[in-house]
């Protein structure tokens, strides 16, 4: 019998609906850790989750045994329920519709992983909508502005 081999590196960012700024950094590493674990028991490879208050970067090793848009339903879908049980979050707690998803090759993972974990830092300097544009121009994706996440100005 023969089987199936793939090498498929996915970054996949989202935002907290409405852009609020509602994971706490004390609560960050516990919901970093329950994503994780959701995207393991899926059958993926967690590679990296990180994000700030208002939005979060996954890197995983993806195995294509299902759609991604399933994958992300059920990140979004587990980890609210997940963050409102446990009031992790400072408000009730529910993450926006729409994603962003983006491939790599093997020689980029210690680059995005670094970029994943270093994303405290990175927000001081740049604001996340000056980062979803940049990912979306430098993959050469074509949007509608009015169509990308709620931005706050």
């Amino acid at each position: 019998m023969s089987n199936t081999y793939s090498q498929i590196f996915i970054q996949i960012v989202f935002a907290v609906k409405g852009r609020r700024s509602l994971i706490p950094p004390k609560s960050q590493e516990t919901v970093n850790k329950y994503i994780s674990g959701i995207i393991s028991t899926k059958g993926h490879k967690s590679i990296i989750v990180n994000g700030v208050s208002d939005h979060i970067h996954i890197f995983i090793g993806y195995k294509p045994s299902g759609s991604l848009s399933d994958l992300v339903r059920e990140i979004k879908n587990n980890s609210s329920k997940y963050i409102n049980e446990n009031k992790l979050a400072s408000s009730k707690f529910n993450w926006q519709t729409g994603y962003g998803a983006f491939s790599y090759s093997k020689s980029h993972i210690d680059n995005v992983y670094h970029y994943i974990q270093n994303q405290q830092a990175h927000h001081q300097k740049e604001s996340f909508k000056s980062e979803y544009l940049n990912f979306l121009q430098k993959f050469a994706i074509e949007y509608e502005e009015k169509y990308l996440f709620d931005w706050l100005e």
